[in-house]
């Protein structure tokens, strides 16, 4: 090993390509919430799509925190900062569902909080990219998918 160069810590070369199912059950993950933009013209289900669009960004962004804490606990050379960032998006989704909880104003703000955080996350995505911590395939689902849910979430939020 260079002394220059960082080791490799993962499994596979960083340019080995995701398999087909991930890139497909990735993209069928955008569904739900391509479903909520649609039914959010109607009056009938108004109120349905937007706290089903709500509800499946707060879980998505929920379970990146997940994956986070995931590639933090199989990579020994993770930062110690991974951890941390690995439990603001389950904090930040549940605190997003006060303004319901307490009867204020909701669901437009709550959106656009989970919408921003979303696209956010693609900041943490990227530096973990250039760690060597996320693979460069892995990265590039992981920018379709979050900018495609954190577009349709803010597109909920001002319809």
């Amino acid at each position: 090993m260079h002394p220059d160069k960082p080791a490799s810590t993962s499994t596979a070369p960083a340019t080995t390509p995701l398999p087909r199912i991930a890139w497909l059950l990735g993209i069928a993950g955008l569904w739900p919430q391509l479903a909520c933009v649609v039914l959010v013209f109607d009056q009938k289900t108004r109120f349905m799509a937007l706290s089903a669009g709500y509800f499946y960004a707060a879980l998505i962004f929920s379970f990146l925190g997940g994956l986070w804490w995931g590639l933090a606990v199989a990579n020994p050379r993770a930062p110690k900062w991974l951890y941390a960032a690995a439990v603001v998006p389950s904090l930040l989704a549940f605190s997003s569902g006060i303004p319901w909880m307490i009867g204020a104003r909701w669901p437009a703000p709550s959106l656009v909080v989970l919408a921003i955080g979303l696209v956010a996350a693609l900041l943490v995505d990227l530096r973990l990219n250039k760690l060597g911590i996320m693979p460069v395939a892995m990265l590039r689902l992981r920018l379709l998918l979050s900018a495609g849910l954190g577009v349709m979430t803010l597109m909920l939020a001002v319809l």
